[in-house]
């Protein structure tokens, strides 16, 4: 293939990405978008198979748990197995971040694993981003990182709240509590 038709096509696929884009829901490109709240059914069949102790990204309005973090907590400031709980027993953190937040939360999930939490985290299915590859995905053994269980969901999640499905693929992404230092 020539340089001019490579050109060619690299520009019918920006048109294309930016017609695209101007199709879809406005809210997928805006910080609208940003935070989406847990189908409660979801959330209450992995609270019977986990038991969470603690809601780490919430408000008083979409908070799991009698026990949440919100903006003004910080939680990415806080060591949350230290946070006294509604539920007795070790630390079982529920975790859906704020999206545009999804490398910093991850990163802070995957450290408060090593500190001794479970934490189950629901995210975006995006295993091209550097969040995904830098605490879940071992690239060298092509399968997630020791300690860590990742879970497909068929089809797309229909958040609470929402008229229709979310206009991305979901997965959870299991942190299990490790003793082991710090990368």
């Amino acid at each position: 293939m020539s340089n001019t038709t490579n050109v060619a096509i690299d520009a019918m696929t920006r048109l294309r990405d930016e017609e695209t884009e101007k199709r879809l829901s406005p809210t997928l490109f805006s910080r609208r978008s940003d935070e989406w709240s847990t189908p409660r059914d979801l959330y209450d069949n992995l609270d019977a198979e986990f038991g969470f102790t603690l809601d780490a990204a919430a408000t008083a309005e979409n908070a799991m748990c009698a026990t949440y973090l919100d903006r003004d907590q910080d939680a990415l400031s806080q060591r949350w197995g230290l946070i006294p709980s509604h539920r007795p027993g070790r630390p079982v953190v529920w975790l859906n971040p704020p999206y545009s937040r999804c490398r910093q939360f991850i990163a802070k999930a995957a450290a408060e694993s090593r500190n001794g939490c479970t934490v189950v985290c629901l995210v975006p299915s995006r295993t091209d981003t550097r969040w995904f590859h830098d605490s879940v995905w071992d690239t060298d053994r092509h399968q997630p990182r020791e300690g860590v269980e990742v879970r497909f969901f068929r089809g797309r999640l229909r958040f609470s709240g929402g008229n229709t499905s979310a206009p991305f693929p979901s997965a959870l992404v299991i942190f299990a509590p490790s003793m082991a230092a710090p990368d």
